[in-house]
């Protein structure tokens, strides 16, 4: 089981950066930030049981870095605006 669940982890990691990468997805979308930080929450939970320090701290950052994509796709981050399309490359 604990196989299946690393595999869906990593899957919502993997697909959504694979499609970001064929512009089939936005990566400051508010898909692409929950998608990653399901799927590096699992897997930061996984290695912390496993005692994996190396992969925690790539998952934690990853998962870490995802929830701020979050924040910032929902407009909330203190102190800052709502991201806007950047108009210099009009």
């Amino acid at each position: 089981m604990e196989q299946v669940i690393q595999v869906a982890g990593s899957l919502c990691v993997l697909v959504p950066f694979v499609l970001a990468q064929f512009d089939r997805l936005d990566s400051r979308s508010l898909s692409y930030a929950i998608l990653n930080l399901a799927g590096s929450g699992v897997l930061s939970v996984q290695a912390a049981q496993g005692h994996q320090w190396g992969f925690l701290l790539l998952e934690g950052v990853w998962a870490g870095v995802s929830f701020l994509g979050l924040v910032r796709a929902f407009g909330t981050l203190p102190g800052r605006a709502p991201a806007t399309p950047d108009r210099a490359s009009t």
